[in-house]
């Protein structure tokens, strides 16, 4: 394949990966991974590849906010995330850039933007919203694992010997002192 014709081919996939990200848009707190994404758009555009994704799917990705930019339309790219954390990748900062916003400090600030953002994108796209409205939500995978991390009560220091002051055996009893 020859550099226009990966050119063209990228094209493709960002018109696919528009489409696609607005169905997921239609379903109030729904993502996609990288990984659903680019078997989708290589599915509905007819147009496949054997390079990695990674190879790939940010220069997509990159096309895609800069055509929501341009349409007035939410950052659809927010609702791309990672399978196995559940948050949106580095290259999320492209749509504060393309937005003219400074960029974000941190991870869980990134991720709370991406979730503002698609809250932004369900509410554009027709997704049901429940009675109270919605609200924007870390994807799920994330949450779950914020939530693990806020669940883990601290250890408590080990028991020590009153008298020696060495550590105490599961026994409680100390093995100097008896």
């Amino acid at each position: 394949m020859g550099r226009h014709d990966a050119e063209d081919d990228r094209e493709k996939w960002a018109q696919e990966a528009y489409a696609v990200l607005i169905d997921v848009a239609r379903t109030y707190h729904a993502v996609i991974t990288y990984k659903e994404l680019g078997e989708e758009v290589q599915q509905r555009s007819g147009v496949h590849t054997r390079s990695l994704l990674h190879n790939w799917i940010g220069s997509v990705l990159a096309k895609v906010v800069r055509e929501a930019h341009r349409r007035g339309d939410p950052p659809l790219t927010a609702l791309v995330v990672h399978k196995d954390d559940g948050m949106v990748g580095v290259g999320y900062k492209e749509v504060l850039e393309i937005a003219g916003q400074p960029p974000l400090q941190g991870v869980e600030e990134r991720e709370r933007h991406a979730a503002e953002a698609r809250f932004t994108c369900y509410q554009r796209f027709g997704a049901t919203l429940p009675p109270d409205g919605g609200r924007p939500a870390l994807a799920p995978r994330y949450q779950a694992a914020v939530e693990r991390r806020r669940s883990r009560a601290p250890e408590p220091p080990p028991r020590v010997c009153a008298g020696c002051f060495v550590q105490l055996p599961a026994t409680g009893v100390c093995d100097s002192c008896g």
